[in-house]
């Protein structure tokens, strides 16, 4: 494999994708097993989001389409699942700047939402915020959790874009 990354393979880049995803979603894992931090129902819903990114970057490098057309798909349907982890993202971004005083109160966890509603009530119920998901636990290098995943959104979007639709 070449050592520039911008000329691998779109194999290799979906590769790479699918193992970034899997490293992210292993590192969340490890902090709410082990550090003993619980996610609140935004970050579940970020993690469902590299869930679905990471099964397109999967299904990408098995496939490996030979075809421009092919190949477009793929970078189109990767940067559309990391489009999904980028509103989700945003918006948690976006509760945990608000003052204090905006901040939404706690309501019930996710699993008591998903028993008494249907899948509409929960995403309105989950996007309309709750004080949980303004708490920031957790920092690296200034940002929170919430941003950081958005990064990784946007970097893993952009990247699936490149693959997709750079000349060959």
């Amino acid at each position: 494999m070449r050592a520039n990354p911008f000329a691998w393979s779109f194999r290799a880049q979906f590769a790479f994708g699918f193992l970034a995803c899997v490293g992210l979603l292993a590192y969340a894992l490890y902090l709410q097993y082990w550090q003993y931090l619980d996610p609140c129902p935004l970050c579940i819903f970020q993690r469902y989001a590299f869930v679905l990114l990471a099964v397109v970057f999967a299904l990408g490098a098995i496939v490996g389409p030979a075809r421009p057309g092919g190949r477009k798909a793929f970078g189109l349907l990767a940067f559309a699942s990391a489009a999904i982890g980028i509103g989700i993202a945003g918006w948690h971004v976006y509760l945990q700047t608000l003052p204090p005083s905006d901040v939404p109160a706690c309501g019930p966890g996710l699993e008591f939402l998903w028993q008494t509603n249907s899948l509409g009530g929960v995403l309105g119920k989950v996007f309309t915020g709750s004080g949980e998901c303004a708490t920031i636990d957790w920092t690296f290098l200034g940002l929170a959790m919430p941003a950081w995943a958005l990064v990784w959104f946007v970097i893993l979007g952009a990247g699936a874009l490149w693959a997709g639709f750079r000349a060959r």
